[in-house]
C-alpha cells in the first residue's frame, strides 16, 4: 500500500508546472476560442484538446485534479446580467424604503398605501390528451406528456404590501388598457379611493413604461403615484413572490382543456389566497442593497454601468 502511494506521488510530480498552467489557462477560455463547436468544456473534451495540441500527456483524472486545486469548473455556467440602469441604486433604494414605509425620508401615514403590480403574459392552456392520474401510495401523480394547445391569456395582479390585500383579473393580453383596468379595480374601492397617496410599484414593461405612464396614472387618479423599479430588477417586486406561489400551487402541472378552465383556476386561486394571505416578511433593506452594490464594485472595479 505504501509503495503504491509513493508511486502515485511520483506520477503526479512528473508534469512540469508549465504544462499544468497551460491546461488551466485553456480551461479558462471558451471552446470557441479553439475553433470547437462547443458551449463549454467537459473534462473529456478538455482532455482530448490538450492531448491533440501536445500540451500534456496527463490523464483526464489528473487534469481534473489540477482544475480542482484552483476550483476551476469549465463545465459549469451561471447566468448573470449587467447593471444597465445608471440610477439603479436610487430607484431600488426608493422601493426598499417604501417597503419599510418610508418615502423621501418621511414615514408614511396610515392612509398611504404601497401596491406592487405585475402581469403574467402568454399563459398557455395545455389540455393533456389523457386525464391526469392522481397520486397513489408509492407512486406520484401521472401527467400525460402530449397535449393540445388551447390558447393563451394574461393574468394581472396587484398586492398591497403592508395589508396583504390581493387584487387580480384575467385579460386576453397585457397592455396599457388591461393594466388601467387593474388600477381602476383597486382605486375605486376603499381605503384606496380616499387614501392620501397610493404608491404603485411596477417594472418597466410596455403596459406602464416611461414618464408617460407616470403622467397617465396621476392624471387619472390624483392620489396615485407610479414608482418604477430599475431595469432588470423584477426580483424587487413583491408581486413576483405571489406569482411564484401561484405557479407552484395552481399552475403546475399545466393541465387545462380550455382558456376558460385556466381562467377559472387563476381566479379561484386568487380567492383562495385572499383567505390566507399575510404580508411577506421582506428582509432585504436599503443597507443590504448598498452592501451588494459595493461588493460588485470591489469585485469588478473595471466594469461601468452600460448606457
Amino acid at each position: 500500500m505504501g509503495l503504491r502511494t509513493s508511486r502515485a506521488r511520483v506520477a503526479r510530480a512528473v508534469f512540469p508546472p508549465q504544462q499544468v498552467a497551460e491546461v488551466k489557462a485553456i480551461a479558462c477560455e471558451l471552446p470557441a476560442t479553439h475553433g470547437l463547436p462547443l458551449g463549454r468544456f467537459s473534462r473529456t473534451e478538455l482532455h482530448r484538446l490538450v492531448i491533440e495540441r501536445g500540451v500534456t500527456e496527463a490523464s483526464a483524472t489528473t487534469i481534473w485534479r489540477w482544475l480542482r486545486d484552483d476550483a476551476i469548473k469549465p463545465w459549469q455556467t451561471r447566468s448573470w446580467i449587467f447593471l444597465r440602469d445608471p440610477e439603479f441604486a436610487a430607484k431600488a433604494g426608493r422601493v426598499l424604503d417604501l417597503y419599510a414605509r418610508v418615502f423621501e425620508a418621511r414615514r408614511l401615514r396610515p392612509d398611504e398605501y404601497v401596491i406592487c403590480a405585475d402581469e403574467k403574459s402568454q399563459l398557455q392552456a395545455l389540455g393533456r390528451r389523457h386525464q391526469t392520474v392522481p397520486v397513489r401510495p408509492g407512486r406520484p401523480a401521472l401527467v400525460e406528456f402530449e397535449y393540445r394547445r388551447a390558447g393563451t391569456l394574461a393574468y394581472l395582479a396587484a398586492w398591497d404590501v403592508h395589508h396583504a390585500n390581493l387584487f387580480d383579473r384575467v385579460e386576453p393580453k397585457t397592455g396599457i388598457q388591461p393594466f388601467g383596468r387593474l388600477v381602476e379595480q383597486v382605486m375605486t374601492i376603499e381605503p384606496y379611493k380616499s387614501a392620501s397617496r397610493v404608491f404603485w410599484v411596477v417594472d418597466n414593461g410596455s403596459s406602464h413604461a416611461g414618464k408617460t405612464s407616470i403622467a397617465r396614472m396621476q392624471n387619472t387618479w390624483n392620489n396615485a403615484r407610479l414608482i418604477h423599479l430599475p431595469i432588470h430588477a423584477s426580483w424587487l417586486n413583491q408581486a413576483e413572490l405571489y406569482f411564484s406561489i401561484l405557479q407552484r400551487k395552481a399552475l403546475t402541472p399545466n393541465d387545462f382543456v380550455s382558456l376558460e378552465a385556466l381562467a377559472e383556476r387563476l381566479l379561484a386561486f386568487g380567492e383562495h389566497y385572499r383567505q390566507i394571505a399575510r404580508p411577506f416578511e421582506w428582509t432585504f433593506t436599503r443597507n443590504d442593497l448598498d452592501r451588494v452594490l459595493a461588493r460588485i464594485a470591489d469585485h469588478e472595479p473595471h466594469l461601468q454601468l452600460a448606457a
